[in-house]
């Protein structure tokens, strides 16, 4: 079969970076079984939580001519959110909620696919080949085929790092029929350091490059649909949709450049630092409204409100009682159940004044596990 030359490869690059890319590199068609192999060894651990999506089509999933047969390469592409300011910089503001850094902006899945479209339309157009695009949405080893084109490698923390743009790469692929000459592979560059590690709040890594998403506050405060493990609530802070530590904590992050950000991926600043207080208020219109066109809408407001909940209970600020009193009387039995647990934290003369009026109320199983474990005398 014949292999497209060179300077195709480097016109596809120069292409690539006027559409916003970061960064381009190519890699084979096919992963080793070993990729496949660790995916499950992963998937029967039970570490995907309830993302029971992850176990469906897995041999899709391990390798992407199990996807589609007629792959020859693999475009992949790496657009950069590197944050402007420090993610850390509110840990220090209990009474502020945490989002992550990639939720701040416009929804990624949409930048990088119009994006993606109309490399892999320009590609057809000088190869004739195939084309498939994809952005997280399909049974797609990213991250592995990422490492395999030479983006960077799968660092301890399990996300990518890249030499020239640290943790901070959106990942996109465009599997082709064509045969194009592979980039050389990525090399692992971690060494010593464990601060990933280190850095991470619920010791969601039980072994370097092995994440338990089931301790994870990304997957705990996006994925989890129903209430958040006790074990695991104060250690969440004031995190209210997803966590960057382990990738701030990232060495590799100072070479990073705010420069390389797509325009249509500049962070807005009114979702860096939003009051608590406002959060808890939220009903499902005033959400939709203030988190239109982010990823955060998909996640709903009932998950949202008991993320805040969660944050304001760890706040140590009592200004934010009467705020999740209110939410005593909310229709959906996760908020109930988030805010009887904060008010615990915060006051327990209120809890109990609030237990009294309400328990003989309350008809859901959960919300009701809820006033009595986190009694005074329970804990």
């Amino acid at each position: 079969m014949k292999r497209h030359k060179t300077n195709l490869v480097n016109a596809l690059k120069e292409k690539a970076r006027a559409e916003g890319f970061a960064d381009c590199r190519v890699a084979p068609g096919y992963l080793a079984p070993e990729a496949g192999d660790r995916l499950r060894q992963w998937l029967n651990e039970g570490r995907n939580g309830d993302m029971l999506w992850m176990a469906d089509r897995v041999d899709q999933r391990s390798s992407p001519d199990g996807l589609w047969p007629e792959v020859q390469s693999v475009i992949m592409l790496g657009m950069s959110y590197a944050p402007e300011t420090d993610p850390m910089a509110l840990e220090a503001q209990p009474d502020r909620g945490r989002i992550s850094v990639y939720a701040q902006r416009k929804d990624y899945h949409d930048v990088v696919k119009g994006a993606l479209k109309r490399l892999a339309q320009w590609f057809v157009h000088q190869t004739g080949s195939e084309v498939k695009v994809f952005v997280d949405t399909a049974p797609v080893l990213e991250k592995t085929l990422a490492e395999a084109a030479g983006l960077g490698w799968q660092g301890k923390h399990s996300n990518l790092v890249s030499r020239e743009h640290g943790s901070w790469l959106f990942l996109g692929a465009i599997y082709t029929t064509a045969v194009l000459e592979p980039d050389v592979a990525g090399r692992n560059r971690c060494g010593s350091c464990t601060a990933c590690q280190s850095a991470c709040p619920t010791d969601a890594f039980p072994a370097p490059y092995r994440v338990d998403a089931r301790r994870c506050i990304s997957y705990l405060t996006i994925e989890h649909k129903g209430p958040i493990p006790q074990q695991f609530r104060r250690a969440i802070g004031n995190h209210i949709y997803g966590c960057d530590d382990c990738l701030a904590a990232c060495p590799w992050n100072k070479f990073a450049q705010t420069a390389s950000v797509h325009k249509a991926l500049l962070q807005r600043t009114e979702l860096s630092e939003l009051p608590l207080a406002g959060l808890l208020a939220l009903d499902d219109g005033a959400f939709r409204q203030l988190f239109a066109g982010t990823p955060i809408k998909r996640t709903g407001r009932d998950r949202f409100v008991r993320n805040a909940a969660i944050a304001a209970g760890n706040s140590g600020d009592t200004a934010l009682v009467q705020p999740l009193v209110l939410l005593l009387d909310d229709a959906s039995p996760l908020v109930r159940g988030a805010a009887i647990w904060a008010i615990a934290q915060l006051d327990e003369v209120q809890f109990s004044l609030e237990k009294s009026a309400r328990l003989k109320f309350e008809s859901d199983e959960t919300a009701l596990l809820e006033w009595e474990v986190n009694a005074p005398s329970a804990r």
